[in-house]
């Protein structure tokens, strides 16, 4: 599997036959991924979570999981409570029963994932992978993924070991339209049109022949905005200093903490601002350089000394 890593290691178990294995995820989603943003300067949208009732913004410490019932109740879940819950961390893959293929509905059907068998389990693996094949059968199997037991089916695809884990049965919705009858057929006549439009259009599937024309177009969208200059660079966002001055407070409450246990008074600067201090000082330069005024005045711009009047 190259750098891939492995997401679960485990064992695959039917009648005496324990094959370890290890599961890799099978697919992964390239679809485009947009942020939302202010359009005016391109920064990104923030949302923070506030409770319903106190209007008090929640850390994440603080929330739990709700069940809502039917009458609009809501019922709070502890951890402890879903200690309790049936919940299984076993490391096997039990197979229950051998089906035919054909059984199973791709409705039925959810994640893939591929089985990497150990080193010294390849013999074992590939056993189960031929019988699968040349029986034409699927594994129905229980697993459990993060804790939560699930049913899956192994099924071979490209001589490999494929597992697709189920859905349950009360996830699969009908489909009872009142307009689609069992009873209604199409005519002679127009299954004969349908039959020559599927000879049209009839093929061997290929999944290279498909692309996502979306994808392209957006990234191609995306390129074209680069090179074009077309970007916005939002400025970095500044802290809201709740911390700093949280930090700046305890220090202050430290240093005034630390001078009392000395005995020493409270500063005065702590008190009051540097405003009344600062309001003595050019009381003070003001009337020493009056005084020097009338002491020594100071010469005019000629140069020469100012003439004293007769008395």
């Amino acid at each position: 599997m190259g750098a891939v890593r492995a997401i679960w290691k485990g064992a695959v178990s039917f009648g005496l036959v324990n094959v370890p294995v290890k599961l890799y995820s099978a697919t992964e989603n390239h679809d485009v991924q947009f942020r939302q943003v202010h359009r005016e300067d391109g920064g990104r949208i923030r949302y923070r979570r506030f409770c319903s009732i106190d209007g008090e913004e929640v850390s994440y410490d603080d929330i739990a999981k709700g069940y809502e019932t039917e009458d609009g109740e809501m019922v709070v879940l502890t951890d402890d409570d879903f200690a309790d819950l049936p919940s299984r961390t076993s490391k096997e893959i039990g197979v229950t029963k051998f089906v035919p293929s054909d059984q199973i509905d791709p409705m039925w059907l959810d994640k893939s994932y591929y089985l990497e068998p150990d080193a010294t389990a390849t013999k074992p693996y590939v056993l189960l992978r031929d019988a699968l094949e040349k029986e034409k059968r699927m594994a129905v199997v229980t697993v459990s993924i993060r804790t939560r037991m699930t049913m899956a089916v192994l099924r071979v695809r490209d001589g490999v070991i494929v597992m697709q884990t189920m859905l349950w049965p009360d996830e699969i919705r009908g489909a009872d339209f009142a307009s689609v009858d069992e009873e209604q057929h199409a005519t002679k006549q127009e299954m004969d049109m349908a039959k020559v439009l599927i000879d049209q259009l009839a093929g061997d599937f290929d999944p290279d022949d498909y692309e996502d024309d979306y994808a392209i177009a957006v990234k191609e969208l995306v390129r074209a905005k680069v090179e074009g200059g077309e970007v916005q660079a939002p400025p970095v966002e500044e802290d809201e200093g709740g911390e700093v001055v949280d930090l700046l407070a305890a220090l202050s409450r430290s240093v005034e903490k630390a001078k009392a246990a000395r005995g020493e008074a409270p500063s005065t600067q702590e008190k009051n601002p540097p405003k009344k201090s600062a309001s003595k000082a050019p009381t003070k330069k003001a009337a020493s350089k009056k005084g020097a005024s009338t002491k020594a005045p100071s010469k005019k711009p000629g140069g020469k000394k100012p003439e004293k009047k007769a008395s």
